[in-house]
């Protein structure tokens, strides 16, 4: 099936009688007839459901739709994207561990990376996802795990050049996780380019319209865990808390994910409703059709502000002379998504003003949805950093990030052009 299709009819295909669309299993516990057939459960000897906080019905259609989207093995739906991205790296990572990441990447991750993880032991280093291969090599170290970056980084919207730290986690032995939250599956599919885990805020493009909070992680199933086996002890040797199983041997592809759900979803419970799965699934039956929206409108709205004698710069793939377009037109060719960042003349000052006299675009915690809204990362999402990361970061002083919606784009300009009137 297309993408177009699979963000329709993936993940769910009812048998005679039953519910055409997805059904909200709402119940914490499920019955079965015997002691025995319950105790396979619990031995990952049998499939099948008996406590949502590991897994749901419809929890698992919705993650099936998207694994299917990403042309993944296996997913699974967590809380949030934060849980997600968590979750992804704390299943292969522990204590005394160390991994590399884009410093580029939502000033939330940074800080998860960078002040939570590190108090459990584990080690992130920051880096400049610009850097060749061979300047990037030398931050490796021999307890290394993983490298993560973002498809489209938040909120400066750089495009990661994903090849390229597929090719170099590779050459290390080590998998690569890439949050694909901005592009989303419609825009770009990372495992085309050699990435090996996927991860997304479902918050976002994915649910569409801000009304539930989730995640998703999922798994190419190409990475060979036990080809470096002294590196993954967690999949490839036995799990003494499920009576000795391996589970790079025992589940093959679904390894990875099977894990993330037996131990990680077990012990910590970061499980999505399965009411705001429900929603996350009729966003995605749409999906396709707003990012095509979004990215019209957003260049339209990245020319305009080009043109604008109070902006001072514009940062946007799309746009043929940005610094990222060449690698938007390969990994991006049907658009990158509908945020974008700028800077008006002026400073901060300038800018709080202008941001203030908007009167259909809003002031939120949030992107990408199907509303027009900005912030000021500086001052809002990446206020818990220091100047010299947010610098590291590419977050520049004067930086708007604006969620280009899906409203008549005549409308949006026209509500920008009466604040910087004001200005």
């Amino acid at each position: 099936m297309k993408i177009e299709t699979k963000c329709v009819q993936g993940g769910w295909t009812p048998h005679k009688g039953e519910p055409r669309q997805v059904p909200v299993y709402q119940s914490t516990t499920f019955k079965y007839d015997t002691s025995d057939e319950m105790g396979k459960l619990f031995d990952l000897e049998a499939e099948g459901y008996f406590y949502t906080r590991l897994q749901n019905p419809t929890n698992d259609a919705v993650a099936e739709k998207i694994c299917q989207m990403e042309g993944g093995a296996a997913a699974m739906l967590t809380s949030s994207g934060q849980a997600a991205n968590f979750f992804a790296i704390f299943n292969i990572c522990e204590a005394g561990d160390h991994f590399i990441a884009s410093s580029s990447i939502y000033g939330g991750t940074y800080n998860l990376f960078g002040v939570t993880m590190k108090k459990m032991g584990i080690e992130c280093t920051f880096v400049d996802q610009t850097l060749s291969k061979e300047e990037l090599s030398k931050y490796f170290k021999p307890n290394t795990k993983l490298v993560f970056g973002e498809t489209i980084t938040n909120p400066t919207v750089s495009v990661l050049d994903i090849e390229k730290f597929a090719d170099l986690a590779h050459s290390h032995g080590v998998p690569l996780i890439v949050d694909n939250t901005f592009a989303t599956p419609v825009n770009c599919q990372p495992f085309k380019f050699g990435a090996d885990i996927v991860t997304h805020s479902t918050t976002k493009y994915m649910d569409g319209h801000a009304v539930g909070v989730g995640g998703c992680i999922v798994d190419s199933g190409n990475f060979d865990w036990m080809k470096y086996a002294d590196k993954y002890p967690g999949l490839t040797t036995p799990d003494e808390s499920y009576h000795g199983i391996t589970y790079a041997e025992r589940f093959g592809k679904g390894a990875y994910i099977t894990k993330a759900t037996a131990q990680l979803m077990r012990d910590l419970g970061s499980i999505q409703s399965p009411q705001n799965a429900f929603y996350l699934n009729i966003g995605l039956e749409s999906l396709h059709l707003r990012m095509k929206k979004h990215c019209e409108n957003a260049l339209a709205v990245a020319k305009y502000l080009k043109e604008n004698e109070k902006v001072a710069w514009v940062n946007y793939s799309d746009l043929e002379d940005d610094k990222d377009n060449k690698l938007c037109k390969k990994y991006l060719p049907n658009g990158s998504c509908g945020v974008l960042a700028f800077g008006i003349k002026g400073g901060r000052e300038k800018s709080i003003k202008f941001m203030d006299s908007l009167k259909l675009a809003t002031i939120v915690t949030h992107v990408a949805d199907a509303k027009t809204c900005l912030l000021h990362p500086a001052s809002h999402t990446h206020r818990q950093m220091t100047e010299e990361q947010l610098l590291e970061a590419g977050v520049a002083p004067d930086l708007i990030r604006l969620s280009v919606g899906i409203e008549d784009v005549n409308d949006i300009i026209a509500d920008l052009q009466q604040a910087f009137d004001k200005i």
